[in-house]
């Protein structure tokens, strides 16, 4: 069809009820005859092209927009094609004049072409600016993500600048870090800045240039940079926030000539200007919007942080070696306390479980020498009424030995003057020793509460300091010292009270084995005197009844008082024998001068023997005497004569001490150890647990325990501890509420 104007108007015009329709209809609507004529326009119509509803009413929409085929070439390609094929075409968006964008539909009819019009310029633009803030977001997140999972500065940055050269489509982007050099200023002889530093942000001090020092870039092919490019710029630090344009470079920047335009963005730290952040278009001029500033204004922020984040993590690196080394050296400490303190527990162990004084000080200086590394430690000991100390245990390892050196002490007044105080030094001599040369030397004295006993030297080169610790162990070293020659002072002290103690027992027991053969003797002659003096007064008795054949009454009551007189003689010499075989026997068995002869023995034979003649006794004491012997009793090879006098001053110490009416029991067993066990018990009498454990010393009674008032020696239990030593077991005792129990234990077999 034509485009060319219509030289009379449309023949059919539209209804007015239509019309009025269309008016109020909500996008703007233009009516053209297919041959060019606007019929009907709407407000909003006329308002989509800028026109008023009169310039376009019946006129030629060609004349009236004679542009509208130059600058709308879509609109009158879809114009045409909508007429030719009689289908409705759209528009969904297109630019009128650069100026607006609208969204056309072309409705064709029997009789006319209705288009309808809508300016979406508002909506365009608000979907760009979604879009690029949708854009811009996702960048930030992405920049925001790397920043939260690496804390490698290089590898964030590479990936903004990346990032932000892909989003602004530039051909360079770069990141910039500012260096202060404190080398003088080269005098600037170019013309003065035409800007002013900014009020709040510092300016570099007098004298003071910065090196900027590219660290991260990403070009597009053919314009990368040499990656060690620096430039010393003393302006940069102080230039003021950029306003980028793209026709402008700072005046004293390093851009390369074929950067054509540039935008800056200053990376900002606490207050100090760390670096910039530029983007650079090579290939043709360029002027930047808004938006891409506010974008590289955003990843300025996002970059302190990451740098911040990186500096952090880099401080908690070195924090962290600084920790480590620490920790190290505290390690290394302790472990050489903890040796240092196994040391002192050797020797603390050896004070404790040796009383010789020669090993315990030996390993002392031996032990301290090689904890401390140093050349030499000796302990000397004092002779304070000679005023000598001699040099008694020495460990060398580099140094030249002086054990047995003996030092007069008035010879050396300033050192042990504080010795006798109790007070430790150190120091090196000045004038070197004809021996060992310059030494370094630590002095601690030995002593206690008692007084001075001696003193501990280290000795080692000259340029070696004693520390604190080392000192303080020394000290606890000498100390451990003290106590073993005290120690050691004390055992001997003490043993040679027992020396003495024991020429005592020996001059005791002497003394009791020739009173007891002496009293032997005479005991025995006094015996056979008071059986003859029985006999001779029997014959006189005899005599006396010849002659008068009716006895005097005080003739008889005489002989009764001299028969009582004789039996009391007879009774009390059989106790001093008595007395004296229990000494010469218990003195034999400490002695071990009887040997022990093995020989089997029947129990229930042997046993009831022995009981027989105590059954008429506890009858007379109104006891009960009863024996309990298991079917299965061994063939025991033992001492006869030894087990009998167990047997015999158990049985006679129960009998002493249980009270009428009560029960002696003896019970003999076989243990399932194969040992013999004999018990005797007795009721009616207990032993508190003090006497339990004196009652088998040598001379100990519990007189209370006797009710008849027999008295004793002491001498039996004794003698009965003794004898089961000798048959190879043990005598115990145990008693409780009314009862007493003693317990012999003896092997079945006794190996002599």
């Amino acid at each position: 069809m034509s485009l060319s104007a219509a030289s009379a108007p449309d023949p059919h015009p539209l209804p007015t009820a239509l019309l009025a329709t269309l008016d109020h209809l909500g996008e703007g609507l233009l009516v053209v005859s297919p041959r060019g004529e606007v019929i009907y326009v709407n407000a909003l119509g006329a308002e989509c092209f800028r026109l008023s509803p009169g310039e376009l009413q019946n006129r030629c929409l060609w004349q009236v927009l004679p542009q509208l085929a130059q600058d709308f070439p879509i609109f009158t390609r879809t114009y045409r094609r909508a007429l030719a094929d009689r289908f409705p075409l759209e528009i969904a968006e297109t630019q009128l004049y650069s100026l607006q964008t609208l969204h056309i539909r072309f409705v064709p009819t029997a009789e006319a072409l209705l288009i309808y019009c809508r300016d979406i310029t508002i909506q365009r633009q608000t979907q760009l600016e979604l879009q690029c803030y949708m854009a811009r977001e996702h960048l930030f997140v992405a920049l925001d993500q790397r920043i939260c999972q690496s804390l490698d500065l290089e590898e964030v940055l590479m990936t903004t600048v990346e990032e932000v050269r892909s989003f602004l489509d530039a051909d360079r982007a770069l990141i910039y870090q500012y260096q202060a050099d404190s080398r003088p200023r080269e005098p600037d002889r170019s013309p003065p800045e035409t800007f002013a530093p900014h009020p709040d942000r510092p300016t570099p001090n007098h004298g003071e240039t910065v090196t900027t020092v590219l660290v991260a870039q990403s070009c597009a092919p053919g314009w990368k940079l040499p990656q060690d490019q620096t430039v010393r710029d003393p302006t940069i630090a102080s230039d003021p926030d950029p306003v980028p344009t793209h026709d402008t470079l700072p005046p004293s920047s390093s851009l390369p000539p074929t950067a054509q335009a540039c935008l800056t963005v200053p990376i900002f730290q606490d207050d100090q200007r760390w670096g910039c952040l530029m983007v650079q278009q090579c290939a043709y001029c360029r002027e930047w919007q808004v938006v891409e500033i506010q974008v590289l204004e955003g990843l300025a922020m996002r970059l302190v942080v990451a740098i911040r984040q990186a500096e952090l993590y880099q401080r908690v690196q070195h924090l962290n070696v600084a920790l480590e080394q620490k920790v190290q050296e505290r390690t290394a400490q302790l472990e050489q306390a903890i040796a240092w303190e196994a040391m002192l527990k050797r020797i603390t162990d050896r004070v404790r479980d040796s009383l010789d004084e020669s090993q315990i000080l030996q390993q002392a200086v031996r032990e301290l020498a090689t904890a401390l590394n140093v050349g030499s430690c000796n302990a000397a000991l004092y002779n304070l009424e000679q005023g000598t100390s001699t040099i008694y245990y020495e460990f060398v390892t580099t140094l030249p030995a002086s054990q047995g050196r003996v030092a007069k002490m008035t010879d050396y007044p300033e050192l042990y003057k504080q010795l006798l105080q109790g007070r430790y030094f150190q120091f090196c001599s000045i004038t070197p020793n004809p021996v060992r040369g310059h030494a370094a030397m630590l002095a601690c004295p030995i002593f206690d509460n008692c007084g001075i006993l001696g003193d501990l030297w280290l000795v080692n080169q000259a340029e070696h300091s004693f520390s604190e610790v080392e000192i303080r162990f020394a000290q606890q070293v000498a100390n451990q010292c003290a106590i073993a020659l005290r120690q050691a002072k004390l055992y001997q002290e003490a043993q040679a009270q027992v020396a003495k103690l024991e020429e005592l027992n020996h001059l005791k027991d002497d003394f009791l084995s020739t009173v007891s053969h002496e009293l032997r003797t005479p005991m025995t002659n006094l015996k056979m005197a008071i059986k003859m003096l029985g006999l001779a007064a029997q014959e006189q008795q005899r005599a006396i009844a010849e002659v008068l054949p009716e006895p005097n009454a005080q003739l008889v009551h005489l002989h009764q008082r001299m028969g009582n007189y004789l039996s009391i003689l007879g009774q009390e010499c059989e106790r001093e024998i008595q007395l004296i075989n229990d000494l010469l026997d218990l003195q034999r068995l400490e002695a071990n001068a009887q040997p022990v002869t093995p020989q089997p023995l029947d129990l229930p034979t042997w046993l009831p023997e022995q009981v027989h003649g105590f059954y008429d006794r506890a009858r007379e004491h109104q006891q009960t005497l009863q024996v309990n012997l298991t079917p299965d009793l061994p063939l025991l090879y033992t001492d006869h004569p030894s087990l009998g006098r167990v047997v015999a001053e158990l049985l006679n110490n129960a009998c002493k001490y249980t009270p009428p009416g009560e029960t002696i029991a003896l019970q003999a067993t076989v243990l399932p150890s194969q040992s013999f066990q004999l018990q005797v018990t007795n009721t009616g009498v207990e032993i508190s647990p003090t006497e339990q454990r004196r009652i088998f010393n040598k001379f100990y009674r519990i007189a209370s325990n006797d009710p008849w008032r027999q008295g004793g020696t002491g001498l039996g239990l004794a003698l009965v501890q003794q004898l089961a030593q000798r048959l190879g077991g043990q005598i115990t005792v145990d008693s409780g509420t009314g009862w007493t129990c003693f317990q012999l234990t003896i092997p079945v077999t006794l190996t002599p």
